[in-house]
């Protein structure tokens, strides 16, 4: 396992009972770093329905770490199976057609199997007793142990001192993949244009210059917060370590991440005569699978400073997490102080 740990860490929560699902964080991330042709594929960010396969498919199948911490090999995601080719639309059928007819609807061209988004709001369980789904923004993870760092054998991976970033450095990457294998969260992609890997950066040019990552500052239901894990007045720290209601994706993989999830809350799922019963419609071994047991704790939390909010009583983590105002769900300034309050670049 490396060694290397950053003397400070920034790191982001998402509140997951936010998530609209708009992909709004998506298409800042795509506009501002994935438009090259080797990079169609490429999702630094994107927003899974879960239960589901995400994005690349099955990739919490194909990644991680033994039970020693050495680095397991994975599996390269396949291109076909697991990310999907893009494809395009008979745009230029539709617009020949005659619309008084409608005859002729837009769709994909050839036959494609899948691709990002394929299952989006597919969901699990049985309409209406206890169907169910939810949203999973990911992006790099900038694990304080990471296991793309471990396995590259030319050195071309770093994790940054200053804020615990983790970095390609493309001009010594040759793309040998075994990166990509590494990753449980199969967050590093090949580009065959370039023959060199890219991953999320965290927006560091922004971030150096006071300003939030583009997924963060965009996101319309303020469900994002950033800083650094030792910024005791912050918001992460109070989430993470102060409330700890926000946990890591995958704990069990022992890779320390960075990025951490406050849990979906679930509604009621539904008897057979329609009445609700105790039970909740999200199975807590979804969470749990996805979260490690400490998601029963958070969950409880949540719903405690919940019932404290509905009678009127003060709740310093309900304020927090409704975010009245986003400019304070960005502290990383010098101190800890909040980034300087723009528009929403």
């Amino acid at each position: 396992m490396s060694k290397q740990q950053a003397s400070r860490q920034v790191a982001m929560v998402m509140d997951l009972n936010k998530c609209l699902g708009c992909q709004t964080c998506t298409v800042a991330c795509k506009k501002l770093w994935n438009r090259e042709s080797g990079a169609d594929y490429a999702y630094w960010n994107n927003v899974e329905t879960m239960p589901g396969k995400g994005y690349p498919g099955r990739w919490q199948e194909t990644g991680g770490r033994h039970v020693d911490a050495s680095v397991k090999r994975g599996e390269l995601p396949s291109l076909e199976r697991d990310y999907g080719r893009a494809w395009k639309f008979n745009h230029q059928d539709v617009v020949r057609s005659n619309s008084k007819r409608g005859d002729t609807w837009l769709r994909p061209e050839g036959d494609p199997k899948w691709g990002p988004n394929w299952d989006e709001d597919r969901g699990a369980g049985n309409y209406p007793e206890d169907n169910h789904y939810f949203y999973l923004p990911r992006i790099c993870n900038h694990c304080t142990h990471p296991a793309c760092l471990d396995a590259c054998p030319r050195a071309a991976i770093e994790k940054r001192d200053e804020d615990g970033i983790v970095l390609v450095d493309q001009d010594r990457c040759h793309g040998y993949r075994f990166c990509v294998e590494a990753c449980p969260y199969k967050k590093v992609f090949f580009d065959p244009e370039r023959q060199v890997a890219n991953k999320c950066i965290f927006c560091m040019p922004r971030v150096e210059q006071g300003v939030a990552p583009a997924c963060a500052r965009q996101c319309p239901g303020r469900m994002r917060f950033v800083g650094y894990l030792d910024d005791e007045d912050g918001p992460i720290h109070k989430l993470v370590y102060g409330w700890k209601v926000a946990l890591p994706l995958h704990p069990e993989y022992g890779l320390l991440p960075n990025v951490f999830y406050v849990p979906p809350m679930s509604p009621s799922a539904m008897d057979a005569n329609g009445k609700p019963t105790e039970a909740p419609r999200i199975p807590m071994e979804t969470l749990e699978g996805l979260f490690g047991p400490s998601v029963r704790e958070a969950l409880a939390t949540v719903e405690a400073e919940r019932a404290k909010r509905k009678r009127g009583e003060p709740s310093e983590l309900m304020d927090l997490l409704i975010a009245y105002d986003w400019n304070e769900n960005f502290q990383l300034g010098a101190g800890g102080s909040v980034w300087p309050r723009e528009g929403r670049a």
